[in-house]
């Protein structure tokens, strides 16, 4: 492809808006554009990238028994209610009506559709295991898009499902799937890491997340150098620390201190000079519309996907004002577990606490501070059993640095990662309340277990920046190049370097390289800043000064200098490079 033809409008600067190194990459080098809020245009350069990221992952599904289709980005609402998630899924959800003032949404996800075919054509044991996947576009109305095309509202996805008889063949084909995302970011030359995840509103008991290391990346991932054991914050278990035996004898008494104003413990802890470590920090959840407190210490954050694993519920989400004050008599931020349980005043729309649960780390703490169930007021001397007993104790709380392994009890280290993937073994849960079944052996009707696999191929483009570049533009692993090599001509109004410049860009294109050719009339400063930002695997220049030589200039993006190669070589040259 000549230059002078391609649509690829480089920029010298990124707009103001442009939040991470990704989006800023790919608006200088003419991938993106943006149309809307989260809303993306992509061009040539960049639909290049998309489509070889696309091919790789259809391969690699393909090998192992996948088969392709193409679903509706419109679903009707019936499918959803079916589910239960029309009323669920939150304003992430996109709903429109038709003409006919049918209610529909542009899919965010496809488990409502992908079930609905496959209940109504495979029915029988013979027909499973079977898995569909698609490349579709995706809507999630987010409340505020940002780092580009990582956190858009439309995006490209690839989802797949797999449908299965039993829970051992879901088990099997889950390791397939696993084994072909690994050789899908490996293909892609990506550094990865695939850690336990937690599954979400999707749903499912298993998951893991394909994580792309990059000091950008806003997930942080737990990792464990001894064991190997990984995973991303939101899910890492935590050893439980040694117990600290309690000595009565040096509890000090209960002691209420006037903290007016002081909501946070970053606020109380410097006032009182106390080590946040001592804090007891408590929060008031409905869980499945029952209250709850969870107490976490105060250095700790507390991790609502583990407080809602370890309560064994569905629903799960943060008390209103009314709650705390009717269940500890005071606003939130004043609230303390000390005789929590006799505080309760009935109120409108209120029940009495159902259950207090405390992360481990809290055994540790003695004569630690809390809020005192009064406005403007925390106690200091708070000591678990003497002064309050939680009904149970579970790992509630986010990984964070000084954390250990709760395999091998060692240290965690912690790193940066950009989520491009996610596998999740979905159980029953879209097979039974959509009702799909299959006939076994016996002709006994049985719910199908499900599989579900995504992967974020947009997202993955623009992590493949954040991971590869440089000051000077983005630095291509070869096989998501736009394009393979840039070839470069420096004087194009000499006839003989325009047609030697021809003759090596037949040669590339004969060895099975794809080039994009800078032949404009343009400085050679200009054409260099171009091909650096563009960042194509492979540079090769064409000028009366190597021509002189019977040579060019050859240079790979990612390294610093360049050598000379012979031209009568460059057949045999570009053949070892593949």
């Amino acid at each position: 492809m000549k230059l002078s033809n391609y649509f690829l409008p480089t920029l010298r600067e990124a707009p103001q808006d442009a939040d991470n190194i990704s989006v800023k990459l790919m608006f200088r080098s003419g991938m993106i554009r943006k149309l809307a809020s989260g809303i993306y245009e992509w061009l040539p350069l960049g639909l290049r990238v998309l489509r070889k990221v696309e091919n790789i992952v259809r391969e690699e599904l393909d090998a192992i028994g996948g088969q392709e289709v193409w679903l509706p980005v419109i679903q009707p609402k019936e499918l959803w209610m079916e589910t239960g998630r029309w009323q669920i899924y939150g304003k992430e959800l996109l709903r429109i009506k038709d003409r006919k003032d049918s209610e529909f949404c542009f899919a965010p996800t496809a488990e409502e559709v992908i079930t609905n075919m496959v209940r109504r054509d495979v029915s029988s044991y013979r027909q499973l295991p079977i898995m569909l996947y698609q490349f579709g576009l995706k809507f999630r109305d987010e409340i505020r898009p940002r780092f580009g095309v990582m956190r858009a509202r439309e995006f490209l996805m690839k989802d797949a499902y797999s449908f299965h008889a039993s829970e051992q063949d879901c088990e099997k084909w889950y390791g397939l799937v696993y084994g072909a995302y690994e050789r899908i970011f490996r293909r892609c030359g990506l550094g990865f890491k695939p850690v336990e995840a937690d599954s979400g509103p999707i749903g499912g008991n298993h998951s893991h997340e394909f994580m792309v290391i990059a000091n950008t990346g806003e997930a942080e991932i737990a990792l464990c150098p001894a064991c190997g054991y990984a995973a991303n914050t939101e899910k890492a278990a935590v050893a439980e620390m040694p117990e600290r035996k309690a000595d009565p004898s040096k509890f000090h008494p209960l002691t209420d201190v006037a903290t007016p104003g002081l909501y946070t413990v970053d606020e109380v802890a410097k006032f009182l000079k106390v080590n946040k470590k001592q804090f007891i920090k408590t929060l008031f959840f409905l869980a499945d519309g029952e209250p709850v407190m969870a107490l976490v210490r105060g250095d700790h954050e507390l991790n609502e996907n583990k407080l809602r694993r370890a309560l064994g519920v569905t629903g799960l989400e943060k008390a209103p004002q009314n709650i705390y004050e009717a269940i500890a008599g005071c606003p939130a931020g004043f609230a303390g577990p000390v005789d929590i349980k006799n505080k309760y005043v009935p109120g409108k729309d209120t029940k009495p606490l159902k259950t207090v649960i405390a992360d481990y780390a809290l055994k540790g703490v003695f004569n630690g501070v809390s809020g005192a169930c009064r406005n403007d007021t925390h106690t200091t001397g708070v000591n678990i059993g003497r002064d309050y007993n939680p009904d149970s104790f579970a790992d509630l709380r986010v990984a964070a640095e000084g954390d250990m392994c709760p395999n091998c009890r060692k240290p965690f280290e912690f790193k940066r990662g950009i989520e491009v993937g996610q596998t999740f073994k979905l159980g029953t849960k879209y097979s039974k309340s959509l009702k799909c079944e299959f006939l076994d052996e016996r002709q006994k009707s049985s719910l199908m277990v499900m599989g579900c696999y995504g992967i974020g191929v947009s997202r993955t483009v623009a992590a493949a920046i954040e991971q590869f570049h440089d000051e000077w533009g983005i630095i291509w692993p070869p096989a998501i190049a736009p394009f393979e090599f840039s070839l470069v001509t420096i004087e194009t109004e000499d006839t003989d370097s325009m047609a030697q410049s021809l003759k090596v860009y037949e040669q590339i294109h004969a060895a099975g390289f794809s080039v994009l050719w800078d032949e404009r009339n343009e400085r050679p400063g200009v054409k260099f800043k171009d091909a650096d930002l563009i960042g194509l695997p492979y540079r090769i220049v064409v000028s009366a000064k190597t021509l002189k030589d019977g040579e060019c200039e050859f240079k790979k993006r990612a390294e610093k200098t360049a050598v000379r190669w012979k031209l009568s070589e460059l057949p045999s040259k570009l053949a070892e490079l593949k």
